[in-house]
């Protein structure tokens, strides 16, 4: 397998529309990256790029330390994995997987042992004579991937391809997934609009927003230290609570204020307009506001989830919002609140992420 790297990655069209602005990053020999962000963000574009099926308008592209950029696609030693399978329909499934070793003339006996080992590994053995028509869409997906597989490329690229399963097929392939990743040692790039699929199968996750690199690092990072307010609210489900206010000085303290809400923060830092946000998880239902962390507000919805509840809460003072607090069953008070009552709720200071309310940047 290979190292990837992205140095400074553009790509601009003719209608001077800017899909990729200055992308760096590194997906390590053998490790799972997950390109992630909204629709429209340039993740799929970049994935293309690498591919070799998208021009890099400026920067550079090295696999395996070698420069790529005016390498043809069949020149890269990659195999990429589309959403829509790309399988032929007339071809069963042994003919769908042998289709890239046999343009390479690779000899029929060798063929076999690699589409039947690689059958095998994906749990499709016993379909090698269906065609695909015949098939679940998950089986499917695995046919695609086996593909890949038999090529046995330096990089795999994977274009969003479980977004067209159901969501217990997902489930279960984002864990055949890793598996075959794990097995294979793969350097592997994947791009998913969807959170889940990042958090649970990336190595690294890299969080993209209109075509710029947010924030790349391990799922734990991203997700304990979220570097800017759209990868808070993107990462994580509920999203975080963002709150507007302020820091203030008192004394050798600084505090964050939002309307009736004060906290003392862990350490100092300047005075000015930040936003503040709060994971679900951290916020907690209390029986009373002797603590200085509290604040009040009407609950406007209750969603239990298994083990866990969220609350819906809206705030009941001039800055007013709504905070979403998930409680686990252990943890809720003994006076079960009903919707429209108002509670209180407490914000434990070492909880609370700071951002610059005008770049949205984190403060460090």
């Amino acid at each position: 397998m290979a190292e990837v790297l992205l140095q400074n990655l553009e790509k601009r069209y003719e209608n001077d529309a800017h899909a990729v602005k200055g992308v760096t990053l590194t997906a390590r020999d053998g490790e799972f990256v997950v390109l992630v962000g909204p629709s429209g963000c340039g993740k799929t574009t970049t994935l293309r790029m690498v591919a070799g099926l998208e021009e890099i308008t400026s920067g550079d592209l090295f696999i395996d330390g070698v420069r790529m950029n005016d390498r043809e696609p069949k020149d890269r030693d990659v195999a990429m994995v589309f959403q829509n399978y790309a399988l032929y329909p007339h071809m069963t499934v042994f003919e769908n997987m042998a289709f890239p070793l046999k343009m390479r003339k690779v000899p029929k006996a060798e063929i076999k042992t690699q589409v039947e080992a690689a059958a095998k590994l994906l749990g499709i053995d016993h379909h090698l004579k269906k065609k695909p028509k015949e098939l679940s869409g998950g089986e499917r997906q695995r046919v695609a991937v086996g593909r890949a597989i038999v090529r046995k490329p330096k990089v795999f690229l994977f274009d969003e391809p479980l977004s067209n399963l159901d969501a217990a097929l997902r489930t279960q392939m984002r864990a055949e997934l890793k598996r075959i990743q794990r097995n294979l040692g793969a350097t592997m790039l994947y791009v998913t609009h969807d959170q889940v699929e990042a958090m649970t199968m990336g190595d690294k996750i890299a969080v993209m927003n209109k075509g710029e690199l947010e924030q790349f690092g391990t799922p734990s990072e991203i997700y304990e230290h979220p570097a800017s307010v759209f990868v808070a609210r993107f990462l994580g489900s509920p999203a975080m609570n963002v709150q507007p206010g302020e820091i203030i000085q008192d004394q050798n303290s600084s505090y964050f204020t939002s309307g009736k809400f004060k906290i003392k923060l862990s350490r100092q830092y300047q005075s000015g307009k930040v936003d503040a946000g709060i994971r679900p998880e951290s916020i907690s239902l209390v029986a009373d506001s002797n603590d200085r962390d509290c604040v009040t507000g009407k609950l406007i919805l209750i969603e239990p989830i298994g083990s866990v509840t969220h609350y819906y809460i809206e705030r009941e003072d001039a800055i007013g919002g709504t905070f979403v607090a998930s409680v686990p069953h252990g943890r809720i008070p003994d006076n079960h609140a009903m919707l429209g009552d108002s509670v209180i709720f407490r914000i434990p200071s070492e909880a609370i992420h700071l951002f610059d309310k005008e770049s949205g940047k984190r403060i460090s």
